[in-house]
């Protein structure tokens, strides 16, 4: 396919305690901005990112995919109210084997599942042509875990990725089509790494876990407890403020329900608020 489009792709929906995602955060502010439900969970949507560019067909992470058990499915709470990754892929004509590229943000769980999917018992690639592309610091993190970080670094999401030779690790910044670069941001993990979308009308950044939901964006000193670097995080969320209001750039949500695509303003006062954009 020639030319350049992006599109937002849902891949279910999990709840979760809010003391992931809000850290911190006292519930009296975090609960402005996120509802929970009648068990104390807050919703955190799996938006991934497909890309046409350079005749390329590119996928940016990919969700739980399809190897939990019946009990993983209840402990994510994982739902599909707008049907699952495959699903929404087919609805744009795009089938796995037409994958060329995946981007891995990083290696937790909720965005690197659907690397693999389950041939005879054993994890395989979900998309069997593709490139996975991944920071080599993340890679290296994720193949040796510590105590906080070996419950979402799953080898089953990754290794056999490895082994295939299907893997492609990346030093830094890496630009991927004329179009479309990839950038470190450190914080959330060492080798966590943002989308930059540079082909359209409006530049737009994919944020995923620099930022899960819009409020973390506006807010610096809103943190995740998953944040391996958290004062790293404030720090970069610092450098992508300034980047989004110099570009006037679409800022998209991986996990936001709310605000899937937002936009940075500030008003007379200095004040930073992410509001809804219409794509």
């Amino acid at each position: 396919m020639a030319g350049f489009e992006w599109h937002i792709i849902p891949s279910g929906t999990t709840w979760v305690d809010p003391g992931g995602p809000f850290g911190l955060v006292p519930r009296p502010l975090w609960s402005r901005y996120q509802s929970a439900n009648q068990h104390d969970q807050v919703a955190m949507c799996m938006h991934c990112l497909l890309i046409f560019s350079d005749g390329k067909t590119i996928l940016v992470d990919n969700g739980l995919g399809d190897k939990l058990n019946d009990k993983a499915i209840r402990q994510w709470g994982l739902e599909y109210p707008e049907g699952t990754l495959l699903q929404n892929l087919a609805k744009h004509g795009v089938r796995p084997e037409d994958v060329d590229i995946v981007i891995n943000t990083h290696l937790h769980a909720d965005h690197c599942s659907g690397n693999t999917t389950l041939k005879d018992g054993q994890p395989v690639a979900a998309f069997p042509n593709a490139e996975y592309w991944v920071q080599r610091l993340e890679f290296a993190d994720a193949m040796h875990p510590n105590e906080r970080t070996r419950a979402t670094y799953l080898p089953e999401n990754f290794v056999p990725l490895w082994q295939a030779g299907q893997l492609r690790l990346l030093n830094g910044d890496t630009q991927v089509t004329a179009d479309l670069r990839l950038a470190v941001t450190p914080g959330h993990t060492r080798g966590l790494q943002v989308v930059v979308l540079e082909g359209g009308t409006r530049p737009a950044v994919y944020l995923n876990d620099l930022a899960s939901f819009a409020v973390h964006f506006e807010r610096k000193a809103w943190v995740t407890a998953y944040d391996v670097e958290p004062l790293e995080t404030i720090r970069t969320k610092g450098f992508w403020q300034r980047w989004a209001l110099e570009n006037q750039a679409l800022l998209v949500f991986e996990h936001d329900t709310v605000i899937p695509v937002g936009e940075l303003v500030q008003d007379e006062e200095g004040k930073l608020k992410v509001s809804q954009a219409q794509l």
